[in-house]
């Protein structure tokens, strides 16, 4: 079967973005970055695709959701028994992509992954509602199962269970910091001559910014 893609052809629009423009640092750009994709309402603005390496050298890719970031990184929460938390596990680097198509941006992020505090999982943990608290005990997160009644059964479980008490985190749950090495901003531009601007991570810890060409 031959899939055939109709779409008109787009055209960026002419944002101005280049070296004199940016902030000193990714974070800082991130975030202007960022908050305008909010301001712009975005659907999940935080969205971002998680890629990985198998033991076999095969990449994997999934949605995830970014739920904090600072100068020491990009945070997500998941479970580390799943196939991400596994990869991870073997193969502690990984990359990030955001896409704000209504802006013509997206931003690629490469670096090292490490678990966050278990104290700063717990208090984000505590921070979701007590279904998405329950669904994280719920659920055996990248294992076959032999149908959703199995997740709703042991659902109604956990809810007599922890009826009348606090839900704590599971000890197979928690946090990733990615700590970038290379942050890539990528604003599209007339006549496919986009302007990607990346900041590299000296040995000395500081940041490079260079032009790479569209």
């Amino acid at each position: 079967m031959n899939l055939t893609i109709h779409q008109a052809r787009k055209e960026y629009a002419d944002s101005e973005f280049d070296e004199t423009s940016v902030a000193p640092d990714p974070f800082q750009q991130f975030q202007l970055w960022f908050d305008a994709a909010a301001q712009n309402q975005i659907q999940e603005p935080n969205a971002m695709t998680l890629a990985t390496v198998g033991v076999d050298g095969r990449p994997a890719a999934r949605m995830v959701l970014l739920k904090d970031f600072d100068e020491r990184g990009f945070v997500f929460y998941t479970n580390y028994e799943s196939r991400k938390g596994q990869e991870l596990a073997r193969f502690p680097w990984a990359a990030l992509v955001f896409w704000w198509g209504a802006l013509d941006r997206q931003v690629r992020i490469e670096g090292q992954v490490e678990r966050v505090a278990a104290e700063e999982s717990d208090t984000y943990f505590q921070s979701r509602p007590a279904g998405s608290r329950l669904g994280a005990w719920t659920s055996p997160q990248s294992q076959v199962i032999d149908g959703r009644a199995i997740l709703e059964q042991r659902l109604t479980e956990l809810e007599r269970q922890y009826a009348d008490q606090p839900i704590p985190r599971p000890p197979h749950w928690g946090g990733y910091r990615l700590v970038p090495t290379l942050v890539e901003f990528w604003q599209g531009r007339l006549n496919r001559l986009h302007d990607r601007l990346c900041y590299r991570r000296n040995s000395d810890g500081n940041w490079q910014i260079e032009r790479l060409a569209p």
